[in-house]
């Protein structure tokens, strides 16, 4: 089940290099669609500007790449980047992204926009389902790691979009049934740090799922639900070995650095408001297939 160590040694995650986001010109809380979100405890758009920007330097500063879309006046939620699509380079050298079918009407208009910005950059584009027909799928919830691609399912993706991955992109997915309902999204309970550790918060996952996910990761830093919930450390961002932070418990600071990372905090606090942090305001689409990823002809789907 878990990915081979290289010569013993650790090997550091290949993707993570280059990100799409999006510029919170009009980032607000106007509905609730999560535990995190008030419309009475709006975000400070000065702060939240200076936060984003922040926050791309810092990617930059560490050596990642960032291309940043508008975004529209009325999908609040677009910021939140990495629910935009599932974004890979497939084996044939095609990057691709596999545009997100949101759960929730209320952010369904944001890929009528960021579809045709990826398709003018190169970006092949495909979908699950869209306009409330067909299967949700949202991309905070699939990561790649190990064999295969790692995919959450439940409060916003359905597990039926499992199998339309699987079989579309030639890939094995290991499903993991997500109860938590403030863990909604897979971002918020599991960031993989290289070939064979990651964050973990079993809490998110039915018992079944939380069992898997720890099979499948050889060193998993798991975190409490408390940890989780009142930090977004999870919802942190690797690159090489810096991970990019909100916020860090020291327990968790002390094995990372034993591992050899370096943790940086950037703040994004603002973001917070919506239900949503460093990984969620970031979407990587440099995951490439034969590299990260191991081609599985036809696809299969792999469940608890």
């Amino acid at each position: 089940m878990r990915k081979a160590v290289e010569g013993g040694q650790v090997v550091e995650l290949q993707w993570g290099r280059r990100y799409v986001m999006v510029e919170p010109t009009h980032f607000r809380v106007e509905y609730v669609i999560n535990p995190f979100m008030d419309p009475d405890d709006q975000p400070d758009p000065a702060r939240a500007m200076a936060q984003w920007r922040g926050l791309v330097a810092a990617i930059e500063r560490h050596g990642g790449t960032v291309e940043a879309l508008p975004q529209r006046e009325d999908a609040p939620d677009m910021v939140y980047a990495m629910n935009l699509g599932l974004g890979l380079v497939r084996e044939e050298g095609v990057p691709h992204v596999v545009m997100s079918h949101m759960r929730y009407d209320e952010r369904r208009m944001e890929t009528r926009s960021a579809q045709p910005w990826f398709a003018a950059r190169g970006f092949a584009t495909s979908y699950v389902g869209r306009d409330g027909v067909g299967a949700h799928l949202e991309a905070g919830d699939a990561f790649a790691f190990g064999d295969a691609l790692v995919v959450g399912y439940g409060p916003r993706t359905e597990e039926l979009a499992l199998k339309h991955l699987a079989t579309e992109l030639g890939l094995r997915v290991r499903g993991l049934r997500i109860t938590h309902p403030g863990m909604y999204h897979l971002d918020l309970a599991f960031c993989p740090l290289d070939d064979r550790r990651a964050l973990v918060c079993p809490a998110a996952l039915d018992e079944e799922s939380a069992a898997a996910l720890l099979e499948l990761v050889a060193e998993p830093l798991v975190l409490t639900e408390e940890e989780a919930l009142t930090t977004f450390c999870a919802n942190s961002i690797v690159l090489g070995r810096t991970v990019l932070m909100p916020a860090c418990p020291d327990r968790v600071r002390a094995q990372l650095e034993e591992w050899g990372f370096e943790v940086v905090l950037v703040d994004v606090s603002e973001f917070h408001k919506g239900g949503g942090s460093i990984r969620c305001l970031t979407n990587p689409v440099d995951v490439t297939v034969g590299r990260d990823l191991p081609a599985v002809p036809g696809g299969e789907v792999v469940l608890p």
